[in-house]
């Protein structure tokens, strides 16, 4: 008895030093999973575990117990450059997916950037996300000023608007897009009404009655669905049935829940592709219902190439260390400067700023409540 009992302590013994012997490598999430905007939010963790559940085995075989850790910045940036200070302090985590929204990307990379954690996003589009020059900084969707101009030029080409009515939310993203949209269409010629700044969540009737008193062409909304779902609903329940147009922050299917029957005439811009546009997603997609009992929606798909793109970096950095155990630094650099294949939307590469060399933007048209493909359109940052 008491040597079958040495044997078995023996065998437990050395499954424990086996599994302590697995370093762990954590990668983070960062995005909204709570409050308003926690659909999209919860879309880029989710395609992030994804891609962290595919690249397991391989950490494992290398000696690394690889992690995801979601953090949640409520959509705001206080709140997300507390949770980049405390990323910095953790430090197995190497890198992170996110942000979702441009106004939160902006401070926590520059809190993240003196511990060199590298960040890939799979949304920020405002220009100075990456116009600032960190090296920690990187993105695989457009920015606004290829994503403004591509929205305007829908305005003109598609809806044929000669007058125009602008709104904005007021942060850096909305701001930054309508700003874009504003320089192309008084290029084109538009009359502009004006590009009206609110941070109204749910009482847009002073708003709707000076619409319907100037009678614009069509309506372009900086913001994201939460706040312009509410908008849309109050307009066509004004009588209003002016086309709605918006960026990629409309890029969620609460966007026609909220509007409810005035789900109609609205079209988006977004550098997240829908499913559909994809053909490499099918597999991703029914991964993903079967493990979220949820339908999966561009954000996902961007949050998962986000999340690949993450991970084969830091594989590049391992290998590059001899299958050692790299620094952020290693990490940071190797992501910036790798070329990554095999992901749905694409080859992805970055210039020196850390922006996607070449990518697509979508044109999504919503109509009773139902979301199509209105037409894709290739883009690539000014800067190569």
């Amino acid at each position: 008895m008491k040597k079958t009992t040495l044997s078995l302590s023996l065998i437990a013994a050395l499954a424990l030093g086996s599994a302590s012997a697995q370093t762990t490598i954590k990668i983070a999430t960062l995005s909204p999973l709570s409050g308003g905007q926690s659909d999209l939010g919860t879309q880029i963790k989710n395609g992030a575990q994804l891609a962290v559940n595919e690249y397991k085995e391989q950490f494992r075989k290398l000696g690394f117990n690889l992690q995801l850790v979601g953090y949640d910045d409520q959509a705001d940036p206080a709140t997300g450059t507390a949770a980049a200070r405390k990323i910095a302090a953790d430090r197995q985590i190497l890198a992170v997916v996110g942000t979702l929204n441009s106004g939160v990307a902006i401070p926590s990379s520059a809190a993240l950037q003196p511990s060199r954690v590298a960040l890939v996003s799979p949304a920020n589009t405002a220009n100075q996300v990456t116009d600032r020059g960190l090296s920690n900084m990187n993105r695989i969707v457009a920015r606004d000023d290829a994503q403004g101009p591509a929205g305007a030029n829908f305005i003109t080409g598609t809806l044929k608007a000669k007058k125009v009515y602008i709104l904005n939310d007021k942060t850096a993203y909305g701001e930054g897009l309508a700003k874009e949209v504003e320089k192309t269409l008084k290029a084109g010629g538009v009359q502009i009404v004006t590009n009206e700044g609110t941070e109204e969540k749910s009482d847009f009737s002073s708003i709707v009655a000076k619409i319907k008193l100037q009678k614009p062409d069509a309506i372009y909304f900086g913001g994201i669905y939460n706040q312009v779902g509410v908008f849309i609903k109050q307009l066509r329940e004004a009588g209003i049935n002016a086309p709605v147009v918006g960026g990629d922050g409309l890029d969620s299917s609460e966007l026609a829940t909220i509007a409810g029957e005035g789900a109609n005439n609205i079209y988006f811009t977004t550098v997240a592709a829908p499913i559909e546009a994809l053909p490499a997603a099918k597999v991703f997609a029914a991964n993903y219902q079967k493990t979220f009992g949820k339908q999966a929606q561009g954000f996902g798909a961007f949050g998962y190439d986000a999340a690949k793109v993450t991970l084969q970096g830091v594989l590049n950095a391992i290998r590059a260390n001899k299958n050692k155990l790299p620094t952020r630094a290693q990490v940071e650099s190797a992501i910036r400067k790798g070329s990554f294949t095999g992901l749905l939307s694409g080859n992805v590469s970055f210039n020196s700023f850390g922006d996607r060399k070449a990518g697509t933007l979508y044109v999504m048209a919503v109509n009773q409540g139902k979301y199509k493909l209105a037409t894709s359109i290739p883009v690539k940052p000014a800067k190569q």
